[in-house]
């Protein structure tokens, strides 16, 4: 028998949407913030040859200066005040995560709540600011050594290119801080989100060009559409699939009454690590064959241009080391957002407990070890969607933009988000029958 709240979200539609004042005006706020961010994208850096830069920017597109355009949203292809975008944060995020599992005063401040997040979060930010400050300076630099790149080299460059990429990411940071507490959805991602939808129509447009000009044959475009539509389908699948764990409590006796034991589930998810594993093996992969390109290829030796060629796109070195990245990141990633322990003593401490399974130490290693095997067949799906396509990519040359990492973070991000929409939708429609309930309850009283 189906339960009230999925008998309200079956009953969810448009006249139920027109009533939620509260959602239309966070969805109005979204919209407003990720049009700034738009916008922001295409307001260059102050002192950069913009034609000289595009040409340059050719030349690297396909390495890990494609995948960060990809996450901006076109803002390094146009080097704007965005081009580092949010990666610093969520590079300073996992950082920190890393270290509340590694440094016990991090982790008691894990354990206290509100005010603990707090602190991390505060962390989180100090650490954005110094990766960023890196980042953008490792830029100056690097525009520097370009032929005709800057107009007038020099430290007022680099200081003025520092101030500007990091004040962009420190503006996104707090814009997706602001959408995550007055809009819809999860800020940081949501912006990832738009920067590849806005960039989707025109590797689409590039995708048809191609056919018409003889490039690609109408096989290979009917290939990709049934490709992306498969991939869509398997992530909706997967990112929705759970293995829950049945969690009992016991009878309990408050005065004279006697209570009966509750039943729940734990949920674990068969894709704990999300997109976080595909991100990082892309940019670990992609960095050597960056690097290369902005050096003097003439001056490296045969083996380095040897390992250079093999880590090119669409290599069976290249594929191998991907696939062999992504299961690793997609087990140490899990492992640090979910410890077994924690939720084993939490239940210990409310009564709850795995039928056949003691309490404590057994759970956790219950938990553990269903963990584990639910994400054996995680890393197994994200080998599958990120490799897919890349050899699709590889073979007939379709946009970067197609790729498997760009629609799992789409489809995550829209799921996550659709979610949030309708429970929003489902609490309204709890506040409508609870006021009729009284007015009800009054008018029998009278």
């Amino acid at each position: 028998m189906a339960s009230a709240a999925e008998q309200l979200a079956s009953n969810l539609n448009f006249s139920t949407f027109a009533k939620a004042e509260d959602l239309k005006k966070r969805l109005w706020f979204t919209l407003g913030a990720l049009l700034v961010y738009r916008l922001g994208t295409y307001i260059p850096l102050p002192g950069l040859n913009p034609e000289a830069f595009a040409q340059a920017f050719r030349g690297q597109s396909s390495g890990i200066l494609g995948l960060f355009n990809m996450f901006s949203g076109g803002a390094v292809e146009r080097m704007a005040i965005f081009a580092l975008g949010i990666m610093p944060y969520i590079s300073a995020s996992i950082i920190v995560q890393l270290m509340t599992s590694v440094v016990p005063s991090l982790e008691q401040l894990k354990k206290e709540g509100e005010q603990g997040r707090k602190i991390i979060n505060q962390y989180t930010r100090y650490g954005t600011v110094l990766l960023g400050t890196l980042q953008a300076y490792g830029i100056a630099v690097g525009l520097e050594s370009g032929a005709g790149l800057v107009n007038d080299p020099g430290w007022f460059f680099r200081i003025s290119t520092v101030i500007s990429l990091l004040g962009g990411t420190m503006f996104l940071m707090w814009l997706g801080e602001q959408i995550t507490s007055r809009g819809i959805g999860n800020g940081i991602s949501l912006i990832i989100f738009a920067g590849i939808v806005a960039a989707l129509p025109g590797a689409l447009a590039g995708t048809l060009e191609l056919s018409r000009t003889g490039a690609l044959s109408i096989g290979v475009v009917i290939a990709v559409v049934v490709m992306a539509v498969g991939v869509i389908a398997l992530i909706v699948f997967v990112e929705r699939a759970q293995r829950r764990l049945l969690i009992q409590y016991p009878k309990r006796q408050v005065g004279n009454r006697m209570f009966q034991g509750d039943t729940s589930h734990l949920p674990l998810k068969l894709n704990t690590a999300g997109v976080i594993p595909a991100i990082f093996a892309s940019s670990l992969l992609l960095l050597p064959a960056t690097l290369a390109g902005f050096s003097n290829t003439s001056e490296l030796p045969s083996w380095a241009t040897t390992i250079i060629a093999a880590l090119g796109h669409g290599q069976p070195l290249y594929m191998a080391l991907y696939a062999a990245m992504i299961a690793f990141f997609a087990f140490f990633y899990t492992a640090i957002v979910f410890n077994p322990k924690d939720t084993a003593d939490n239940l210990k401490k409310h009564g709850g407990f795995i039928p056949g399974i003691r309490p404590g130490e057994r759970t956790a290693e219950y938990i553990d070890y269903v963990l584990t095997r639910i994400t054996v067949i995680g890393a197994a799906y994200l080998m599958f969607v990120c490799i897919l396509p890349e050899i699709l990519i590889a073979q007939t040359g379709v946009p970067f933009y197609l790729g498997g990492t760009s629609l799992l973070i789409v489809v995550s991000v829209t799921l996550d988000t659709v979610a949030q929409i309708q429970g929003h939708l489902i609490a309204q429609q709890y506040e409508g029958l609870i006021k009729k309930s009284k007015l009800r309850g009054g008018k029998r009283g009278r």
